[in-house]
């Protein structure tokens, strides 16, 4: 069993992961857990619970708190764990392998000794970040642990993310950094060492304009907001490009980023002795993160929301991510049990008795564009952790404009990643977004690999070559739907309106991308009621489905992309399908019958070949009615694309 607090509080055993509902003795393991392996006084732990004004019977509550929690302990199968009542307060004994804060704090002070190294720290600093899983503590409501412990961790957290940036700066990788450092400086404003190194990776990526640009604005934000002036590393930073100077491999980064190095250090070296809460946005809100749940979310500040579901704190960046990197965690993860448990059954089962020692490599996820593939796969990597000791990689097969990388390309990053130190110990590699199995199969050579790949298209071919076993993914059902909605909004919103959250649900379709969207917009309007926004819903779905402060999170964007992706002629005939009669999905030789099927004097079908086609695409569902179908959502869209285009047309 494993405690995870960098985030929800929430019990993981294997592949079964419990968000502990808000109640004061999840109030109270917040607060051991905080302070885990040290006696905790009864008075703190009061205040923790019942804040400053307690209850007179306060000492009397906080042991009946202990004993419901122990009970708690019972019902959930925890073992191995227990509550110590000790002289003067409570204790409760954890490791780095079931508490993840330890574990972070692990492996910050491994990273600490790999100095002399810096791609060896950077990956294991990066390892350590992913742990992270969105807003800390956010189902703990305690005003006492949110005022006195989440800063604290939210301290360590950033030292971490600011030592990441200066090492990818001090390797040239400059505009890897500026994926976590648009995001940290947006969400950070007043933190001056991440503007700086902004400043830097865009000056030193031959963006000058836009570095001075930045510094601009920082430097208004101080004045207006703080009063005061930059500081003097950002002031030379701005002299130095405005001279045109060379900053060279350490850059900005030989002046502030020893600091910064210099102070992560020091938070290494200290971290056994604090007790803090991770590093986090407003508890109440979700980040902009991982919304696509075909896409991936940058690692370092996730990361980036999305459920078995949700994600995480992560927002659409200028800047291409690396092809390799650690496997970011998925935050709020709601939905998709069995096949979570499924997928981590099989990729730590032994190997037959039959096979020599070689295990199955492949276990792939497929399914339409914006389903949960990527979310789940992550999330399925952080089940698994320990049965591959060489590490998880997540692994970028396309580029940013969607075009695939090459097979070459991503095996010589793939190598690079793993090393030649860990030999006979597994690693697991997340193949994310894969195009067509000529990407796989030169990856898939060393009996030390499992391999989980996500992608749109069916890879019957990889299947059949390779073994292994598919997942294909559909829309939620209604319960995992409404348990979305419930951790990204909270238990006291939904349930206050129950039959308005079922009917938001419908509205998008039980589709995972457009109930994230959905979220990520009412919790940036926590005033407005769900039946007042079923009724704004409903005027115009598609146009509703989108944040406005970030276009490319829409419902529209996202099949506008996938339809990108498609053969012209394949394009053509989904928008054919797509708006036009139900019958043209019944396929050549249908007769007439009911909605799927050809209707004698009707449209003529379309070929069984395109159908079959677009289904493997990810487009096309099974039925029924008929032998395929479009989902509601993807259907809207077709429709008006062709109505806007018919429009155009006519003007011209």
């Amino acid at each position: 069993m494993r405690f995870q607090l960098l985030g929800p509080l929430a019990l993981a055993d294997g592949p079964d992961v419990v968000v502990l509902q808000p109640s004061k003795p999840v109030i109270l393991l917040a607060a051991l857990l905080l302070h885990a392996n040290s006696t905790v006084s009864a008075e703190y732990l009061q205040r923790a619970v019942w804040g400053e004004d307690q209850p007179a019977t306060a000492r009397a509550a906080l042991q009946t708190c202990v004993l419901r929690l122990r009970r708690l302990f019972t019902k959930h199968g925890v073992t191995g764990t227990s509550i110590e009542a000790v002289p003067g307060g409570y204790r409760i004994t954890a490791g780095p392998p079931t508490l993840d804060l330890l574990g972070f704090r692990d492996q910050v002070r491994r990273a600490t000794a790999l100095a002399g190294d810096p791609e060896a720290e950077l990956y294991t600093l990066k390892d350590a970040l992913s742990l992270w899983q969105g807003s800390l503590l956010a189902n703990v409501r305690s005003d006492v642990l949110h005022r006195d412990e989440v800063p604290r961790l939210s301290e360590e957290r950033l030292r971490a993310v600011e030592r990441v940036c200066d090492l990818l700066l001090g390797l040239g990788r400059c505009g890897e950094a500026l994926v976590d450092l648009w995001t940290a400086t947006r969400v950070y404003p007043g933190h001056e060492r991440f503007h700086e190194q902004l400043i830097e990776a865009l000056y030193r990526t031959g963006r000058q304009s836009q570095a001075l640009a930045e510094y601009r604005r920082v430097k208004g934000f101080l004045l207006d907001e703080l009063g005061v002036d930059p500081s003097p590393s950002l002031r030379q930073l701005e002299l130095s490009i405005l001279r045109g100077e060379d900053l060279g491999a350490g850059g900005g980064s030989g002046a502030g980023g020893s600091r910064g190095a210099e102070e992560t250090r020091g938070a290494a070296g200290a971290v056994g002795a604090l007790e803090p809460a991770p590093a986090t946005l407003d508890p109440g809100s979700t980040p902009p993160a991982a919304l696509d749940p075909g896409s991936t979310p940058p690692a370092a500040l996730d990361p980036g929301s999305t459920p078995q579901g949700v994600q995480g704190v992560v927002v659409p960046l200028p800047a291409p991510a690396p092809v390799v990197g650690p496997v970011p965690a998925v935050p709020h993860f709601t939905g998709r049990e069995a096949e979570a448990a499924a997928m981590a059954a099989r990729l730590t089962a032994p190997p037959p008795p039959d096979a020599g020692g070689q295990r199955p490599l492949t276990v792939l996820v497929s399914g339409a564009p914006g389903i949960g593939k990527s979310a789940l796969a992550q999330h399925v990597a952080h089940l698994v952790r320990d049965s591959f000791p060489a590490g998880r990689l997540l692994v970028r097969m396309t580029r940013a404009d969607g075009h695939p990388r090459t097979a070459d390309e991503v095996a010589a990053e793939v190598a690079a990643a793993l090393g030649s130190g860990r030999a006979g110990e597994r690693a697991l590699l997340v193949l994310d977004d894969v195009v067509d199995a000529d990407q796989v199969r030169p990856l898939l050579t060393s009996p030390d690999l499992a391999v989980v790949v996500t992608s749109r298209m069916g890879l019957g071919g990889l299947i059949a070559t390779h073994g292994g076993w598919v997942h294909r993914l559909t829309a939620f059902t209604e319960a995992e739907s409404y348990a979305l909605l419930l951790a990204a909004l909270g238990t006291e919103r939904v349930e206050a309106e129950p039959r308005a959250a079922r009917h938001l649900a419908s509205l998008c379709g039980h589709f995972p991308a457009a109930l994230r969207i959905l979220t990520a917009r009412l919790l940036t309007r926590p005033g407005l009621r769900l039946g007042d926004a079923v009724e704004w819903l409903g005027d115009d779905p598609l146009a509703r489905l989108t944040l406005t402060d970030s276009p490319d999170h829409s419902v529209s964007g996202l099949f506008d992309r996938a339809l990108g992706r498609l053969d012209p002629r394949l394009s053509e005939a989904f928008l054919r399908i797509g708006s036009g009669p139900p019958e043209l999905l019944g396929g050549t030789g249908s007769t007439g019958g009911p909605e799927g099927t050809v209707r004698k004097g009707s449209h003529p079908p379309v070929p069984e070949d395109v159908l079959e086609q677009l289904a493997d695409a990810g487009l096309l569902e099974d039925g029924p009615p008929g032998p395929y179908r479009i989902h509601d959502l993807l259907r809207a869209h077709l429709r008006r694309t062709v109505r806007i285009r018919n429009r155009r047309t006519e003007k011209v």
